[in-house]
């Protein structure tokens, strides 16, 4: 097991370093990310539920379910609930943006290095580009499975919270 454990270790540095630095960057974008996501799933099932009863139970203890100022107040209800939930939802939709554009970042860096091998080895050799040209297809693709992974988080969390709120606007009635 320990030795697994070193295996596995070994592997993901020796991933990072052909990467190049734009991976450690990437990394930390994906376990802001990540962190992001959790948090929200954990929030929306916990924290939510006990907001999204309070406020139905503090609705249906109201005498006056028809009046306008009942209706704004159902309003404000709907509004802070919904601006809680969806906190950090632009921020994760922001990260899985930016994920593709540090992969391409990265191209770039490890295409800089195969030009620059080329140039002071005269063009021909092939075992020497072959670390710019890890450097420049690593963090691609690890922005891009950044993303893609990010684009279904994203979107789940999106379908979960607007399911919720609708179900909590069918909850608050407007009339007795």
């Amino acid at each position: 097991m320990y030795f697994a454990f070193l295996d596995i270790t070994d592997s993901v540095t020796l991933f990072m370093e052909r990467g190049g630095p734009v991976l450690n960057i990437i990394a930390m974008l994906l376990l802001v990310k990540w962190s992001l996501v959790f948090e929200r799933i954990w929030y929306i099932n916990t924290t939510h539920k006990a907001n999204v009863k309070n406020t139905l139970a503090a609705w249906n203890a109201r005498a006056d379910t028809k009046s306008w100022s009942a209706h704004q107040i159902r309003t404000m209800m709907i509004s802070k609930i919904s601006l809680d939930v969806r906190n950090t939802l632009p921020i994760i939709e922001v990260l899985v943006t930016i994920c593709p554009l540090l992969g391409l970042i990265g191209t770039v860096t490890g295409m800089i290095n195969v030009f620059f091998v080329m140039a002071v080895t005269g063009g021909g050799d092939a075992k020497s580009m072959a670390g710019g040209v890890s450097m420049a297809t690593i963090p691609t693709m690890a922005g891009m499975v950044g993303a893609i992974s990010g684009i279904f988080a994203s979107n789940y969390l999106k379908a979960k919270v607007d399911r919720d709120l609708e179900l909590l606007e069918d909850h608050l009635p407007l009339s007795d």
